[in-house]
């Protein structure tokens, strides 16, 4: 790395890697004293671990690490490292096989359960892509036999160092009718405008920092098409968010705005936050560039990688974990109003739309295929049918939610200040009940459901969900790509082989 004094210390080229997971209490102390330039509401956050926009969210992840450094976990979320034989997080471990695949699968919906599948971007996700980079280093080595080796090298490092990586890979959205090369002015998008011997110098943003404010390192590149003209913005590298020149712009924090955790327990905990990344002027070394102006390898790095297939499948895991939650919170509230036996056919669609989506994983799982490089993929037709279910269900499992819940979403106490208060405690307890709940109960879950379906934060939950991928044209086209039109067309053949103006040919001769 860089030998800024804002580097993490335990990157550099020639540390030793830590023997032992990282624990939550590290994760905070580290990535809250490292003098990264987060902003929000204007002003330069000093101390995200203390900030009310970001501690909810920082705790929930440093819980995630505290579960993979819990000695009664070992087996299940890590593996030996394959340099230092220390236990790293199952997250960075590339697949070999079927049984590599259920481990990993079974390590990611672990994970997920921390955040109740509601943090899209906590530390495995960009992991997996990472992942998918180095099952295949001949991709990179097309630019040169040193992006090969530096890919590789960066994925050891932040294995062995348990690092958080998120990913800026988005453009702005300024002028969509124009290539990043004609935009005014040029260094809007970020890509490099100086190469030095050192490195290379990268100027402009990039969003959906999702994450960012909380990793310890950003991977800035492009997943959008670019065209001729384009290559200084065709790159891949890796930047600490501490580097100097980045600059984070959190957007409004539904975490900042929650009165208490009781009325908002999921924006309170589980705001990941999303950011513009400036990159002004900021230096890269060489061993942290995987693509340099190369438009076709940086297209490359994710489809033909196993990145976009490994990062997408956890991505899908994490969101099964999601659909089960609210499966059990929609659940829970039909079972307190008492209106089980009357909601049953909506409660079947529910269930039936995450028990589709939860097979395909499966599915996946058992279809893998293993790579020339001898590294086990899911398989991509579910995969990617997957992708486009995930946009298309979502808002109708929350239409659905929303007739369960009824108006007792919208009657709720203002705040749990109403439980407290003299005035007001008497009637809220007598009126806001039910048979075997008591008021506090009822509107504890309630609250619950409505962070869910209702509030800014469950807003921006559904946007997320239907264009995590990237607009739903595009995913459809991944599915096109990667459906078994062959076999599909085979049956067809033999279809139209079984007759003629004749009549029927036996089955055996059309074959």
């Amino acid at each position: 790395m860089t030998s800024s004094k804002l580097a993490p210390p335990d990157l550099a080229a020639s540390s030793t890697p830590t023997l032992k997971p990282r624990t939550g209490a590290e994760f905070i102390e580290e990535v809250s004293h490292d003098g990264r330039q987060v902003f929000i509401d204007g002003e330069l956050v000093t101390d995200i671990s203390r900030h009310p926009a970001f501690k909810g969210a920082l705790r929930t992840i440093a819980a995630q690490y505290d579960l993979t450094a819990d000695r009664a976990n070992r087996a299940l979320l890590t593996f030996p490292s394959p340099e230092t034989a220390s236990p790293v997080s199952r997250i960075w471990e590339l697949p070999r096989n079927h049984a590599d695949l259920v481990a990993r699968r079974t390590a990611l919906s672990r994970l997920s359960e921390v955040s109740l599948g509601l943090m899209g971007r906590s530390p495995e996700h960009v992991a997996s892509f990472f992942t998918g980079f180095a099952c295949a280093p001949d991709i990179f080595a097309r630019g040169g036999a040193q992006y090969a080796k530096n890919i590789l090298r960066a994925h050891a490092r932040l294995r062995d160092h348990h690092r958080f990586v998120t990913y800026t890979i988005v453009p702005p959205q300024i002028d969509r009718s124009k290539p990043a090369h004609q935009q005014v002015p040029p260094d809007l998008y970020a890509g490099v405008v100086k190469e030095r011997d050192d490195g290379i110098v990268v100027k402009g943003a990039q969003m959906l920092g999702t994450g960012t404010v909380f990793s310890d390192f950003v991977h800035l590149s492009t997943i959008h098409p670019l065209r001729e003209g384009d290559e200084n913005y065709a790159i891949s590298v890796l930047v600490p968010c501490n580097a100097p020149g980045v600059k984070i712009y959190s957007r409004r924090s539904y975490a900042a705005a929650a009165n208490s955790v009781f009325d908002y327990p999921l924006a309170s905990r589980f705001d990941e936050t999303d950011s513009l990344v400036v990159y002004d002027n900021v230096l890269v070394p060489w061993e942290d560039v995987f693509v340099y102006r190369n438009i076709e390898l940086c297209r490359a790095q994710w489809f033909e990688t196993p990145a976009h297939v490994l990062g997408n499948f956890q991505a899908q895991i994490r969101f099964c974990t999601k659909l089960r939650f609210l499966l059990g919170l929609a659940k829970r509230v039909t079972d307190m109003n008492g209106s089980s036996t009357h909601v049953a056919g909506q409660m079947g669609q529910l269930a039936t739309y995450a028990a589709a989506y939860e097979g395909l994983i499966y599915g996946a799982e058992q279809n893998c295929t293993v790579t020339p490089n001898g590294y086990a993929i899911p398989g991509k037709q579910e995969i990617y049918a997957n992708m486009n279910l995930q946009s298309e269900i979502y808002p109708k499992m929350l239409d659905l939610f929303r007739e369960l819940c009824g108006g007792g979403l919208i009657q709720l106490p203002s705040s749990a200040a109403d439980f407290t208060s003299p005035q007001t405690q008497e009637d809220i307890e007598r009126y806001i009940r039910s048979p075997d709940y008591s008021a506090q109960q009822r509107v504890k879950l309630l609250k619950l459901a409505w962070d869910l379906v209702g509030s800014e934060f469950a807003g921006r939950h559904e946007l997320y969900e239907k264009f995590y991928a990237g607009a739903p044209f595009i995913v459809r086209q991944h599915m096109l790509r990667n459906y078994d039109f062959n076999r599909a067309g085979a049956l067809v053949d033999y279809a139209l082989a079984g007759y003629n103006l004749a009549g029927a040919i036996e089955p055996a001769a059309a074959r």
